[in-house]
């Protein structure tokens, strides 16, 4: 078990970590090689003591990645939990599940520290518990569990859907290029297509079915994109894979809610938690499908109207659903899927989000 960590202990830590003269962000920095910067510096952590971690260098540059919302992004936080996670386990058990809550929202501007506690060792399993710390209280609590491979003769899964192939359909990156070369499209939708494009996020996705940032269409709470790491990672090593896949599950992943109602706009919204489940080998530097679904929405029981917005697609950090003024609840559930049609890996999340009125139209 970990040693209990004290304050003024945190406190020493944060203080080691304060940005150096000349790393604060109003000083140049060079652009990352974004083929390298998921493993090299996003999910590296720095050891500050037993079973204590930090991220802040990924801060002094611009890796930390902030999305729309202006918050940590929560697939960062699972993924740098796991890496702490599994620091702390032998070399013969790979992660087999997670599941986190998010107790508070990340600020950007402060280092994260990751507290481990080594909660038990098994001859097959090795449970942690995880605690990312900000100005001394947890934003994220994980419980991490890993296993032994081991044969088994039950053996079976669902049959993975069928798509286009990742070399036919076009990235994120081309298909935003795309829309700003409409010489008709609105000036607000080109500042925020500009921004999208400048945000440097280190993994490429392709969707298989773009949206229409021309209209405001309903569709099915479904969503397919093809998914992978920039650069290589390589095959040694599972458990990194298992910390880029929490890393990459949470992107365009709480949308998938929000897709059917494009009536209303976001008044607020947050992820409450996210758990995963590894079942197969795989390497996230290759393309995955990743399958995303809403099988429900709502406030006890009922089925309520829920959020979108133009090019909901693009909007990486809007999470969930639902819609009354006091906030409601939604699942999203999602399945990583090998090329091959192997099912790699399981997630769910589960979100709350409070939305403005729909304007009434006059009907005069």
């Amino acid at each position: 078990m970990a040693a209990s960590i004290s304050g003024e202990k945190f406190h020493q830590a944060e203080k080691l970590m304060d940005p150096k003269p000349g790393t604060d962000s109003g000083d140049p920095v060079s652009k990352p090689d974004l083929r390298s910067v998921l493993v090299t510096s996003v999910l590296n952590l720095e050891e500050l003591d037993t079973d204590l971690y930090s991220v802040f260098s990924s801060l002094r540059g611009t890796h930390h990645w902030v999305p729309r919302t202006r918050r940590l992004f929560g697939g960062q936080i699972i993924g740098q939990a796991l890496v702490a996670a599994a620091k702390s386990v032998s070399e013969d058990v790979c992660a087999h599940s997670l599941h986190c809550y998010f107790v508070r929202a990340g600020d950007p501007k402060v280092p994260v520290l990751y507290q481990v506690d080594r909660t038990r060792d098994g001859r097959s399993f090795s449970v942690r518990s995880v605690k990312a710390i900000q100005h001394g209280q947890p934003i994220l609590i994980c419980q991490a569990s890993f296993h032994q491979s081991q044969p088994s003769p039950v053996q079976h899964q669902f049959t993975m859907p069928s798509v286009p192939p990742p070399e036919e359909l076009h990235s994120v990156e081309e298909l935003i290029q795309k829309y700003l070369s409409d010489p008709n499209l609105a000036e607000k939708y080109k500042l925020g297509l500009n921004n999208l494009l400048a945000q440097e996020v280190p993994i490429e996705i392709k969707p298989v079915n773009p949206p229409d940032i021309y209209h405001r269409v309903a569709m099915e709470p479904k969503k397919l994109f093809w998914v992978r790491a920039r650069g290589h990672i390589g095959d040694s090593d599972m458990k990194l894979h298992c910390c880029v896949a929490a890393y990459v599950s949470d992107y365009y992943f709480l949308g998938t809610a929000l897709l059917p109602y494009p009536q209303h706009k976001t008044h607020f919204s947050a992820s409450l938690d996210h758990a995963m489940w590894f079942h197969s080998s795989f390497r996230t530097d290759e393309w995955m499908l990743y399958e995303c679904e809403n099988p429900w929405a709502g406030k006890e029981g009922q089925l309520c109207p829920l959020v979108s917005q133009v090019c909901t697609m693009w909007c990486i950090e809007i999470p969930l659903l639902c819609c009354s003024a006091g906030g409601s609840r939604g699942l999203v559930q999602g399945r990583l899927w090998r090329r091959d049609g192997v099912l790699a890996a399981s997630c769910a999340q589960e979100g709350v989000l409070r939305v403005r009125p729909v304007p009434s139209q006059s009907k005069l």
